[in-house]
């Protein structure tokens, strides 16, 4: 992937960009921290003169999102100043209206927003904007916006029938140094980049520039009648996706997305949840990352930002503990392990929410594995089979793991690491997921 840490702009250029960035410095107190808590939006009150208010009954939802993981590498003195970002996200559930957040983060000055935009690709993984589909966005009715270091923005709602399993397009111009760009690294996604202004370019000549990381944008979410909620799957590589077909959209969370949709369709009594991804790759319970912030924060430390703030969530799926076991920077017991799971469901119960947990999945071959080690999955198996953590469980070790060899995964499944599946593992993930799982409310205690 081609860098490019900016251009010297024209003195008139600067001097109009400066008169914005004056203006926008209003628009600061549209903006939120990144712990995800509500923000002023189309929904929550009068929409401005060119935005647009739902056109049809439903609810928000969330349709996708992306955890930030860090700044970007490269990024650090400028970011992508006169650069156009266009990011090629995936929705799990359609709707009437969309509105998108975008995360400054790991940012260390202000990002000044000049222009953003929605549309529906035109194909899959493709750069250019179906016809009659683009639609500008405005944050507080104004077309610029300026997000602190260390916060976020919700933009207005747009009218825009988004349908289920589509690919949009969410483009950002800034025309002005940032800092290190907020991204999440393993998208396995194609995105695009174009110098100068093209956010509002419809077609694809211009973004020559690829991409495998998501840039800004962390959420999208619907105004939708197909869905009564939102299911957040939270866990590292493993919910990730991070060795599966890139552009595919064969992550276990895209085929569980698929099952709920089929199930409803079919009659079956399941719920009609959307399903969010907030996986990041090598993502442990109990530790964080470096720098401040914390680059691949700890789950205890972005439970509330990824999960308790996302958009009408009513259930959470957790997958962790693997990599508390194989890269801690000191060994991490099975109690160590569990009482972290615990005290992430204890938050999720404080909301409301029921969770589902996911069994430990096998590493035998993996370079990091020994007996020790092993000892240690089983050990924190037991606990989450015994119903000591969760309030459900999905058995995804049984369901993955070599039957002639239980410490490893069936070679089919294997993506050849003995670690991440395959893509034909993690859609043995999504099979073994009993969908009624997510009903009901959360256990009083554990």
């Amino acid at each position: 992937m081609t860098r490019r840490h900016g251009y010297a702009l024209p003195a008139a250029i600067t001097a109009i960009v400066a008169v914005v960035v004056l203006v926008s410095a209003a628009i600061y107190a549209s903006t939120g921290s990144d712990d995800g808590r509500p923000r002023a939006t189309v929904a929550d009150g009068p929409a401005p003169h060119n935005s647009a208010a739902p056109a049809s009954a439903g609810i928000w939802v969330g349709a996708w999102t992306a955890a930030p993981a860090g700044g970007e590498p490269g990024t650090e003195a400028t970011g992508l100043a006169g650069r156009s970002l266009r990011n090629v996200i995936h929705t799990s559930v359609g709707g009437t209206s969309a509105r998108i957040t975008l995360s400054n983060l790991y940012g260390q000055q202000a990002l000044t927003l000049t222009h953003a935009t929605l549309a529906l690709a035109d194909s899959p993984d493709s750069a250019a904007a179906r016809p009659g589909t683009m639609r500008r966005l405005t944050f507080n009715g104004a077309p610029t916006v300026v997000v602190p270091p260390g916060r976020q923005t919700v933009s207005d709602a747009v009218r825009l029938t988004v349908p289920r399993g589509a690919d949009l397009l969410v483009t950002t111009y800034s025309p002005l140094p940032s800092g290190p760009v907020t991204y999440h690294p393993r998208a396995r996604q194609i995105s695009y980049a174009a110098r100068g202004d093209r956010a509002e370019d419809p077609t694809a000549s211009a973004y020559t520039e690829r991409t495998p990381y998501w840039r800004y944008v962390t959420a999208l979410d619907v105004m939708s009648n197909e869905s009564d909620g939102t299911v957040v799957a939270f866990g590292d590589s493993l919910t990730d996706g991070l060795t599966s077909t890139v552009g595919a959209d064969r992550r276990w969370t895209d085929v569980l997305a698929e099952r709920l949709r089929t199930a409803v369709a079919a009659g079956r009594d399941v719920p009609r949840y959307s399903v969010v991804n907030e996986g990041i790759s090598g993502n442990r319970v109990l530790t964080d990352g470096r720098g401040r912030p914390a680059e691949n924060p700890s789950a205890l430390n972005r439970f509330g930002r990824d999960v308790l703030n996302r958009t009408d969530v009513k259930a959470v799926v957790i997958d962790l503990g693997v990599n508390d076991i194989l890269h801690a920077p000191e060994p991490t017991t099975a109690p160590q392990i569990v009482a972290g799971l615990r005290r992430l469901v204890a938050q999720a119960h404080a909301r409301g929410l029921r969770v589902v947990g996911a069994t430990l999945m096998p590493f035998g071959g993996h370079y990091g594995d020994s007996p020790a080690r092993e000892a240690i999955r089983q050990s924190v198996n037991a606990q989450i089979r015994a119903g000591r953590v969760y309030d459900a469980y999905a058995d995804f070790d049984a369901a993955l793991r070599d039957p002639y060899a239980p410490r490893r995964l069936r070679p089919a499944y294997d993506s050849g690491d003995h670690l991440h599946p395959s893509d034909a593992g993690y859609r043995r993930m999504a099979e073994a997921f009993d969908l009624t799982l997510l009903k009901g409310a959360a256990r009083a205690s554990l």
